[in-house]
């Protein structure tokens, strides 16, 4: 990671816990580990903190916020653990949808193989 300006702090983006993805859209017949894994997981960031020295809730990716990952507290390395929230992510829906094409294109492929 590249050095950290004054007021940031590292984070990592991970995969959503049983808070950030319940109640979340899931197709039929989709493993829960795709509903859980975020576009940006696995990347570590920095994080600026506000003028009270906390880290910010929730972080927004793309134009119009349409990913969203959640403060989850400090790692055991004190790294800043960020959750995708499917919940919360207004683009989540149209992705297991996404997704729901793929598993179904595949499960055609097996069958006429």
């Amino acid at each position: 990671m590249a050095t950290l300006l004054r007021g940031e702090a590292p984070a990592i983006l991970q995969a959503a816990e049983y808070a950030q993805y319940q109640g979340a859209y899931r197709p039929p017949g989709i493993p829960l580990h795709e509903v859980r894994r975020g576009p940006y997981d696995g990347q570590r960031i920095a994080v600026r903190r506000d003028a009270n020295g906390e880290l910010p809730r929730v972080l927004t990716m793309t134009q119009g916020g349409r990913i969203v990952y959640e403060y989850d507290g400090p790692d055991a390395h004190g790294t800043a653990v960020y959750r995708y929230s499917p919940r919360l992510s207004p683009a989540h829906e149209a992705l297991m949808k996404a997704v729901a094409e793929v598993y179904a294109e595949h499960a055609l492929k097996e069958r006429n193989t």
